[in-house]
């Protein structure tokens, strides 16, 4: 894949996590419910995937580029992650979402008359716009040049969002199934859920392929996006359901993986 443009990789790359994703909501051809308790750790490994990619992954890589550019070597990433995270707020204010479990009255963002398997499918697609964009962001760095952005550390951030996106995609569609939609629907709306991954990775892409300077950034902004939506979504679901020790013992698993892969293959 090494030959292919860097925007190319990308591409291909959330394609692979898009299809991870389908892949888990495909689960509900099998099965019309999962456990609250899987759920549960499902979405807590998720989340420790998440935090370890945003430090192995895109935080650490950061800090590392930033040292000789004329700033505090902290400066990109402190502003980037912040700006990351500010940045899904914005997108958490005012895009319409409901999350699993809560009745309509409980949606967020702007008020609409949107259905509600609209609104809990795009509380998912939520997660993903950090996901694709962090894998954009990697290929595009990796590019670059810079000894501490590898194309192997990029293929890790890619395979491990990959793995953690396949029981997204099933905590999407088991949920639509049992609140009585059709199986071909709940998959549908379930793989649904990963298409803005390869949008955002193509765009992640091509920012840092046309302003250089901008890479430590890209990468903190990209990990303050993912770090927001765990911390204000993937955890307190996970939580939520009477398992908490089961899925934190998920959440610990996710980051264990996730840091192998990064120090594997980075």
């Amino acid at each position: 894949m090494q030959k292919f443009h860097p925007a190319t990789q990308a591409l291909l790359a959330t394609l692979f996590t898009w299809g991870m994703t389908a892949l888990g909501a495909a689960l509900v051809f099998l099965w019309k419910e999962i456990g609250r308790k899987t759920l549960d750790v499902m979405l807590g490994f998720a989340g420790g995937v998440m935090i370890a990619a945003s430090f192995w992954s895109l935080l650490a890589p950061a800090i590392e580029m930033s040292e000789g550019m004329g700033y505090p070597s902290w400066f990109p990433a402190a502003t980037g992650f912040m700006a990351g995270g500010l940045f899904l707020r914005l997108v958490d204010m005012f895009l319409p979402h409901l999350h699993f479990g809560l009745p309509m009255e409980d949606a967020e963002g702007v008020k609409t008359s949107w259905r509600r398997c609209t609104l809990l499918v795009l509380a998912i697609t939520l997660h993903n716009i950090p996901e694709g964009l962090a894998v954009g962001v990697a290929f595009g760095a990796a590019a670059a040049g810079l000894p501490d952005a590898t194309y192997g550390a990029a293929v890790a951030l890619a395979i491990g969002i990959g793995i953690q996106n396949f029981p997204e995609g099933a905590s999407v569609s088991v949920p639509l199934r049992r609140e009585g939609m059709s199986r071909w629907k709940s998959f549908w709306y379930g793989q649904l859920s990963g298409f803005v991954e390869p949008l955002a990775g193509v765009a992640g892409a091509a920012v840092v392929l046309s302003v250089q300077p901008l890479l430590p950034f890209a990468l903190s902004f990209a990990a303050g996006s993912m770090i927001f939506v765990v911390a204000e979504e993937v955890i307190p679901e996970s939580q939520s359901g009477g398992s908490s020790d089961a899925a934190t013992i998920g959440l610990m698993c996710g980051f264990t993986i996730m840091m192998v892969l990064d120090v594997a293959f980075g």
